[in-house]
């Protein structure tokens, strides 16, 4: 059942990857045939217009020196997400993880694909802001980043071993994770050891009735 589990997380990190790097090497492929001639389409007045740029480097043109270090640094982090997927017992970090991966590989795919040097490729940019000019795959990785801070303010586990300090001894971890996701974690143990301390308390004072009773006798 968990290599079952597992089959289903990893077709939909593929899923949602896919669909991902799909929208963006689409748009890109569309701005490119669209807007090659160095026109602006403005899209919402003063907030977003089409303007297509080739950026060597990484948001806001940091690294433009750079690009093949830049490069390597994405392939780092796509390796990343995918092992960090395959560990994970969560559907929702799979997401998360899936969405970050498409925006990274996006980006690679162009350093790749349009390199005449090592790693040395611009990437499409097509969306311009004002301040910003980015593309599908920067939108992926913001959103991704946002998930994730949402996952990790919301406690959600990233596997089983997260469980491990709120599950007792021989008690269901699937219990437990329903009491973490429900927002009332805390230390199943410790309500285990006041039970023992107030059952003490109640023995010691039914000996001492006992004994009352008995010198009065």
């Amino acid at each position: 059942m968990h290599h079952g589990r597992l089959r289903i997380r990893v077709a939909v990190f593929a899923c949602v990857a896919l669909m991902a790097l799909a929208l963006d090497q689409g748009t890109k492929a569309w701005a490119q045939s669209n807007l090659g001639d160095g026109r602006s389409i403005e899209v919402v007045p003063h907030v977003l217009s089409l303007t297509l740029i080739h950026n060597p480097g990484a948001s806001l043109g940091l690294g433009s020196s750079r690009t093949w270090l830049i490069s390597l640094l994405a392939a780092a982090a796509c390796i990343m997400l995918v092992v960090l997927a395959i560990r994970t017992d969560s559907m929702r970090w799979t997401v998360a993880f899936a969405l970050a991966f498409a925006g990274a590989a996006g980006n690679l795919y162009d350093r790749i694909a349009y390199a005449d040097g090592f790693l040395n490729g611009k990437v499409v940019d097509f969306l311009n802001y004002g301040w910003s000019i980015g593309n599908i795959a920067d939108i992926v990785l913001m959103v991704a980043g946002a998930f994730i801070v949402v996952l990790i303010l919301r406690g959600v586990p990233f596997g089983k071993h997260s469980l491990n300090k709120w599950v007792p001894v021989g008690a269901d971890p699937a219990a437990a994770q329903g009491i973490q996701g429900s927002g009332k974690v805390q230390d199943l143990r410790e309500p285990q050891g006041s039970q023992m301390s107030q059952g003490s308390e109640h023995s010691q004072q039914v000996d001492a009735e006992h004994d009352g009773g008995a010198l009065e006798a």
